[in-house]
């Protein structure tokens, strides 16, 4: 049931990282892995079933959400999951939005 605002005492931004500042480009990653990683736990750190569970739930709609971003593998065994991983574009994309931020350009409009 939903719960008034007025119920809570403060409320927050919801802010996600992208999957550039998230992953490393020369990594491919279960959907367990990027889920301790949104939470900025170690992605080998041993969880209970529950806390993994919800980290889960968490981390399934930021996949689909930044699939533009991903490259997905065939799981390297048949019955093991499949791997994630920073597509070549988000990485260039992001060098070129930090330029932006930055001010630096490599084109001759100056």
């Amino acid at each position: 049931m939903p719960t008034p605002k007025d119920d809570f005492e403060a409320t927050y931004p919801c802010e996600f990282y992208t999957a550039a500042e998230l992953l490393e480009p020369d990594l491919m990653y279960t959907i367990p892995e990027i889920a301790r990683l949104l939470q900025g736990v170690d992605p080998d750190e041993p969880l209970d079933e529950g806390t993994e569970t919800v980290l889960i739930d968490w981390a399934i709609p930021w996949v689909m959400n930044n699939a533009d971003d991903l490259v997905i593998a065939e799981p390297l065994a048949d019955d093991g999951p499949g791997y994630y991983g920073l597509a070549d574009a988000a990485i260039d994309g992001d060098d070129a939005a930090e330029s932006e931020r930055t001010g630096d350009s490599t084109d001759d409009e100056r």
